[in-house]
């Protein structure tokens, strides 16, 4: 009985083995013929993955006639590969040597990988010149070879680096890195067939593999093309003012921004140290950063406007208000001067702007309260994002206006303590400039999909801060400024509104270094109905001690272009 019954389970253990088997088999059937051309599609793709091939959306600048400029797109490169168990390990030195020679990689490095014995591509060397791969070609070695790879090619070079970003990696897949090749990932990118077939593995294959499930097919979305607000030429321009004024300054950081104040659209963004998207692996990390919206500075009297703008809106002051200058306040102890240390006697409001007063606007801080002055601030758009179309901004900081300390508004009034970024300055004067609105910058003008459809970006009014009126007269006082104290940035034939800022740079103790300071100009033309809106800054700039003096021709340089450019009509009588 019990030698029948283990017969028996015998027979039952080894039924279950052929019915497994019978599956198994019809599994592979399946596999090996049915389902041949998916699989093989699947191991096409993982070849493509290898070579880099890549499907991703062209970005352009623009121009005033609406022109395009292509700056951004896929190019088709060389690169160098080895299969280290196609080499022996004798041949290893020799044939390092002559492909390092070829390529200029170290022989040591490709010792190395030949070492591992990987029955895989190993790639030694990307974007090889036509002469490389020919040497390499050349080398006719079975181990040894070139293929070719899609890769992002930026045309222009170093031009709106900071704007465009570059096409990095992330972990193992591509993807956009800083600036619209970031923030546009998606719609540069789109889905892609390449991006839905995952790697099969073993755990992946043997579910797969019982489970008898199909896999589903997934539609593709073509990458859209992406045309940026930024113009060519007024880009091309004001980086090479920029070049020019860092090296006459003795300075390795400064930006410029050109923004048109009626829409917030982004003319032109430049910023130092920059970087060559064709070869960002060279680049330090500090030049991928755009400081425009990715680093903050206390702005020191360039903020004195928007002081005078609260003063205004609240009707506490109007530009003929007249207030008489001590030369020096002391408050909780601290004695606080103006600029020059001296006193100026009796002074309209307009005047405190002309002659950069800081007891003046602490004057206009007193009438308004420090909460109504807190609040003024956040409205025109400080202490947060502007939500502009770059990754990575910053919001600022105000912090201090919340420490219920008397003194830290007083300076805040003439923009120490508080810290902004060149972009949130250049909106709020762009406030100014626009009778009050503000507007939320942007970088992209639109999108276009590969059906001819386009998505527009569409100009938005975030908030309107002050009145119209109050916009007109802090217009006017701005050109007063100019007319009055700045002599370098004057253009015959036009109102031109200005104002400087040289702010100290704070320390890591709490205080300020000595001798040290930023420079910034902000001003917009005409004065009145202005077509663009421009920021200057300049870190640490050496041989001038004012921005007044550093940086008001190179402002009155970028206006004279851009009047010449957009055909600005004369405001004054030449």
């Amino acid at each position: 009985m019990v030698k029948r019954a283990a017969t028996l389970r015998v027979h039952i253990f080894i039924g279950i083995v052929l019915i497994a088997f019978g599956f198994i088999g019809q599994r592979l059937f399946t596999l090996a013929y049915r389902e041949h051309d998916r699989y093989a599609k699947t191991a096409a793709v993982q070849t493509e993955r290898a070579a880099s091939i890549l499907a991703r959306g062209s970005i352009y600048l623009t121009d005033k006639n609406g022109n395009t400029h292509l700056a951004a797109t896929n190019k088709k490169f060389p690169l160098a590969y080895i299969v280290p168990t196609r080499i022996s390990i004798e041949e290893s030195p020799d044939i390092a040597q002559k492909l390092g020679s070829v390529i200029g990689v170290a022989p040591g490095e490709i010792v190395q990988a030949i070492a591992t014995r990987r029955d895989a591509v190993r790639v030694i060397g990307l974007r090889l010149t036509p002469e490389q791969a020919i040497g390499v070609e050349r080398m006719d070695h079975r181990g040894v070879n070139v293929m070719y790879e899609t890769d992002r090619f930026y045309p222009t070079d170093t031009l709106a680096a900071d704007v465009l970003g570059f096409l990095g990696y992330d972990e193992n897949s591509r993807r956009g890195q800083y600036g619209v090749e970031s923030s546009y990932e998606p719609q540069l990118s789109g889905v892609r067939s390449a991006d839905i077939v995952e790697r099969i593995g073993v755990w992946d294959l043997f579910a797969h593999f019982w489970s008898g499930t199909e896999q589903k097919d997934v539609a593709t979305v073509e990458p859209g093309d992406i045309v940026l607000t930024i113009d060519k030429n007024v880009q091309t321009f004001i980086e090479e003012i920029l070049d020019t004024t860092l090296r006459g300054l003795q300075s390795s950081n400064g930006s410029i921004i050109v923004q048109d104040p009626t829409t917030g659209k982004i003319i032109a963004m430049a910023d130092r140290p920059s970087f060559n998207p064709n070869t960002y692996r060279d680049a330090s990390t500090e030049a991928f950063l755009n400081s425009n919206v990715q680093a903050i500075f206390e702005p020191g009297s360039s903020f004195k406007p928007i002081t005078m703008a609260a003063g205004l809106d609240s009707k506490k002051i109007t530009p003929t208000t007249t207030y008489y200058d001590p030369g020096v306040v002391e408050v909780s102890g601290f004695p606080i001067k103006n600029y020059d240390g001296q006193a100026h006697g009796t002074n309209t409001m307009t005047q405190v702007l002309e002659k950069s007063l800081n007891t003046g606007v602490m004057f206009v801080e007193n009438l308004i309260g420090d909460e109504k002055f807190r609040d003024y601030i956040i409205n025109m758009g400080f202490g947060q994002r502007t939500n502009i179309d770059l990754p990575g901004e910053i919001n600022g900081d105000i912090t201090n206006l919340y420490s219920g300390r008397k003194i830290n508004h007083l300076t805040a009034s003439f923009g120490q303590g508080i810290a902004v970024t060149p972009l949130q300055l250049i909106t709020a004067y762009s406030a100014i400039a626009n009778g009050g609105k503000l507007m939320r910058p942007f970088i992209v003008e639109n999108v276009l999909q590969k059906n001819g459809d386009q998505i527009m970006t569409q100009p938005e009014v975030v908030g309107i801060p002050m009145s119209e009126k109050t916009a007109y007269q802090l217009q006017s006082m701005l050109i007063s400024v100019v007319d009055k104290g700045f002599d370098k940035a004057r253009i015959k034939g036009y109102d031109v509104a200005g104002k400087t800022g040289t702010a100290q740079i704070p320390d890591s103790k709490g205080g300020y270094l000595e001798d040290e300071f930023i420079h910034n100009f902000l001003g917009f033309v005409p004065g009145h109905g202005a077509r663009f809106v421009v920021m200057i800054k300049v870190d640490r700039p050496k041989g001038v001690t004012f921005a007044a003096d550093s940086l008001s021709p190179v402002f009155r340089e970028i206006s004279q272009f851009l009047i010449q450019y957009y055909n600005v009509p004369p405001t004054r009588k030449l």
